[in-house]
């Protein structure tokens, strides 16, 4: 509600968060900088939820409030954002069994990724890609597992030649070496495809420990993160959004040494690839040069590539790598 008893809507909930998020900063006298490294983010993230390119989580919300000491104001900004989502939030459609290969998870599941983050860091050799999502059960049943896939293909435009490549050097468990956390907890994971340069893979809820299963109306963050060297990755990295998503991000690092430049394209059920509606954003901090990308509530079913070239190392063969 606001001053004058009217409720509020989630775009109104959200600016106000931004604001009381800023002016507690400021109080402190502490940079954007700063706070994101007190709370253990990337520098830009509180720059991107101050502009309104991120919408409030409830760990945001937490840990700004308890590093600023803003007596839980903050914290009751994001009470106000939640409550007006969910007001406004329309009952999940159906599935559209037609469009999907496959319906992974049960009946009576309904995940909703409300942020969506990748960060892939090249070291000149290897590629580790750490995955973090903040997930929803908007169903009516616990959900158990949650699957992801890894899909690599050195030379996409000759399938004989990449049969061939994966052939000699498969892609094995061993060198992606595959963890995921949830709650502070390490996940147990099931191997659903194994082949030579594709794998599905179950993050299980669960480990020796105990289960910890995500229940109708929970959120959550899993975080998980595997390696591919260079020689079975490629110069681009796809996404497939396979749930509705409200908020995606994507965070490439590379050695600045390499002078790296980034671009990329959206393709939708209905279109060709397209440029990015908005450009990756550079930044460069000592010898690393990042470039991220953001979109809100991104098309179900669309994929976004990013691409990138190395200005101060000789062209490779064409390549690729797609992870989801």
């Amino acid at each position: 509600m606001d001053a004058h008893g009217k409720e509020i809507t989630t775009d109104q909930a959200a600016e106000g968060f931004a604001a009381e998020l800023a002016r507690w900063r400021e109080v402190r006298g502490m940079s954007k900088r700063a706070l994101a490294q007190a709370m253990g983010f990337d520098p830009s993230y509180v720059s991107h939820m101050e502009s309104g390119r991120h919408k409030p989580s409830e760990e945001f919300a937490r840990l700004a409030d308890e590093v600023l000491n803003a007596g839980k104001s903050i914290w009751r900004r994001w009470g106000d954002y939640e409550r007006a989502r969910t007001r406004t939030m329309r009952p999940p459609a159906a599935p559209l069994t037609p469009l999907l290969a496959e319906q992974p998870y049960a009946t009576g599941s309904a995940l909703v990724v409300e942020h969506d983050a990748a960060h892939l860091q090249y070291d000149g050799r290897a590629y580790r890609l750490t995955m973090r999502r903040l997930l929803r059960n908007t169903g009516t049943d616990p959900v158990t597992r949650y699957l992801i896939r890894i899909s690599v293909d050195r030379y996409p435009g000759d399938p004989e030649r990449s049969n061939a490549h994966y052939r000699a050097r498969p892609l094995t468990w061993d060198e992606l070496d595959l963890t995921a956390t949830c709650r502070g907890e390490e996940m147990r994971w099931q191997a659903k495809h194994d082949r030579d340069a594709f794998k599905e893979v179950w993050l299980l809820f669960n480990n020796e420990h105990g289960r910890f299963p995500l229940y109708p109306g929970e959120s959550v963050w899993i975080e998980y993160a595997y390696t591919v060297g260079d020689d079975k990755w490629g110069n681009w990295f796809q996404r497939a959004v396979r749930l509705p998503t409200e908020q995606l991000e994507v965070q490439l690092a590379f050695p600045a040494a390499l002078d790296p430049v980034v671009w990329g394209t959206e393709t939708s059920m209905t279109a060709e690839a397209a440029p990015l509606r908005t450009p990756p954003v550079r930044s460069d901090q000592g010898e690393l040069r990042q470039f991220t990308w953001i979109t809100a509530t991104p098309a179900l079913h669309a994929r976004y590539r990013l691409e990138w070239r190395f200005r101060a190392r000789p062209e490779p063969d064409s390549e690729q790598g797609e992870f989801r």
